[in-house]
């Protein structure tokens, strides 16, 4: 008997899930208007999705309208990997209000780095936003990178240009990668590569806007948190 084909996927699902990526990708609160275009259906469709996302508490609208992530996806992203959120929330905190940079732990999905989890410090003025859920190339950035250096070449699901094997050659020299202008304008990153127990590879990073002299100081700041981490997940 021949096999059945499989199931269409489900468009309204596909969409719904497309404007969270959308959000998680801008750098603040998006208009229906806007989600509309970015997903590229008509604003009443648009609108519906929203309602919808927003009963499940997966997004929120402002008093204007805007419509940005809601608190009930965090919660679901936790799930995920709670044991590690759990055990990086406390160094997060620790390292985004000493060194008053955002600090966040990223993860490999497929061919992208993910914001797991992330803190912003309590005592800047101002700091970079860093959504859980965020996500760019592993080939671009101290984070993807970081990530790649605990893979074998022959396991990366990005290209190993000459370019890119020489800079996560350098961080597995040095221990940490450096980054400036590869995923947001302006805005600089420091990450170190930590591997939990059973292999898994994870980084504890940060991102800043401005110069700072010694980032091997910063680095080394991660690499005591990365150890604690990898106590506190068994690791």
């Amino acid at each position: 008997m021949p096999a059945s084909p499989p199931a269409p996927p489900s468009q309204t699902l596909s969409r719904g899930v497309r404007i969270l990526e959308a959000l998680a990708e801008a750098p603040g609160a998006l208009t229906t208007d806007e989600i509309a275009r970015e997903i590229a259906v008509h604003r009443s469709i648009a609108y519906r999705l929203i309602r919808t996302l927003e009963e499940h508490g997966l997004v929120e609208r402002d008093d204007t309208g805007r419509v940005a992530l809601g608190v009930r996806l965090s919660a679901l992203a936790a799930g995920v990997s709670r044991d590690l959120v759990s055990g990086a929330l406390p160094e997060l905190t620790a390292v985004a209000n000493e060194l008053r940079m955002t600090a966040f732990v990223g993860v490999i999905d497929g061919s992208e780095c993910v914001t797991l989890t992330s803190v912003e410090p309590q005592t800047a003025v101002a700091s970079m936003a860093q959504r859980p859920g965020a996500h760019h190339p592993l080939s671009a950035g101290a984070t993807g990178k970081a990530l790649l250096s605990m893979l074998p070449e022959g396991e990366w699901p990005v290209p190993p240009t000459p370019a890119l094997v020489a800079e996560v050659a350098a961080i597995r020299e040095r221990g940490y990668g450096v980054s400036s202008d590869e995923v947001i304008p302006t805005v600089r990153a420091v990450a170190v590569p930590v591997r939990l127990r059973g292999g898994r590879p994870v980084a504890l990073a940060v991102i800043y806007v401005g110069e700072v002299d010694d980032t091997a100081a910063i680095a080394r700041r991660l690499q005591r948190s990365a150890d604690a981490l990898r106590a506190a997940t068994g690791g």
